[in-house]
């Protein structure tokens, strides 16, 4: 099944990674102890909600998992291309670094990341045992950061693209994403002839396709194992913080992604 019910908390799992050596979980809104609006697994910095609330939101997660949070390891999500692979789990007395995806080979770090409609991306290389988180709004689907990613494992890692095993997690879906003109613009700049398949017209109206788009871009890189969710967190806010669909007055849902030890 591809939701997974601990206590409380209650969480995604792609079955493509169920028997990959992975701990993996995109979180729910269920189970925290936030108040209205971020109720109540809020893990989303600067959105209104305690910072006590937070903290204590995130241990839960970890704990859920069987995973200390001083093994976390973070960003601060900006919407760049950029990547950050790391041995070291980050001091949680010390700031993050700005970054859209992180990538590790080192099973003692707990690769964490934050969402509301953006697609989480889970990219995992059995073979030479390299995890990573990808955060993928429209820009960073433009600037095509997935791409980044396997490239970045590529050189740090000796990855083959086609070993990958990647999941596309619960986000935005198009009927839900209408865009304007200049992200229309950049799409077909970025895109070319594949832009038609990822912006989509109806009633003068255009929508964008970011697990499409990001489907294309993964390919393109050479991955082959791909597994798309289909869940829509607009459509779905009983279960996912939604930035749109909750006219940005939302939280933050949380995503964990770790190698299993090796025994």
């Amino acid at each position: 099944m591809p939701f997974q019910q601990n206590e409380d908390l209650k969480y995604f799992r792609f079955e493509l990674l169920e028997d990959a050596g992975v701990v993996q979980g995109i979180f729910t809104r269920h189970g925290g102890v936030s108040s209205h609006p971020w109720q109540s697994l809020n893990v989303g910095g600067g959105s209104g909600d305690t910072r006590e609330n937070i903290i204590e939101n995130r241990r839960r997660m970890f704990q859920s998992v069987d995973r200390k949070v001083e093994s976390l390891f973070d960003v601060w999500q900006v919407h760049s291309s950029r990547v950050i692979c790391s041995d070291t789990p980050r001091p949680l007395n010390q700031p993050q670094e700005k970054a859209d995806a992180i990538l590790t080979d080192n099973e003692r770090i707990t690769l964490f990341m934050r969402f509301g409609d953006c697609v989480p991306i889970f990219i995992h290389d059995p073979i030479r045992r390299v995890v990573g988180i990808i955060h993928a709004g429209w820009q960073g689907t433009i600037d095509k950061i997935a791409a980044a990613a396997v490239q970045s494992m590529k050189m740090q890692y000796h990855c083959v693209p086609q070993d990958l095993l990647v999941g596309i997690g619960p986000s935005i879906a198009p009927d839900h994403y209408e865009v304007g003109d200049d992200v229309i613009l950049k799409a077909r700049q970025a895109f070319g002839n594949d832009a038609s398949e990822i912006l989509l017209k109806e009633n003068g109206r255009t929508s964008m396709d970011l697990w499409k788009a990001n489907s294309l871009i993964l390919r393109e890189a050479g991955a082959k194992h791909i597994q798309v969710s289909g869940l829509c967190t607009a459509c779905h806010v009983d279960d996912w913080f939604s930035h749109r669909a909750e006219n940005g007055n939302t939280g933050r849902f949380g995503a964990i992604l770790a190698l299993n030890s090796v025994s």
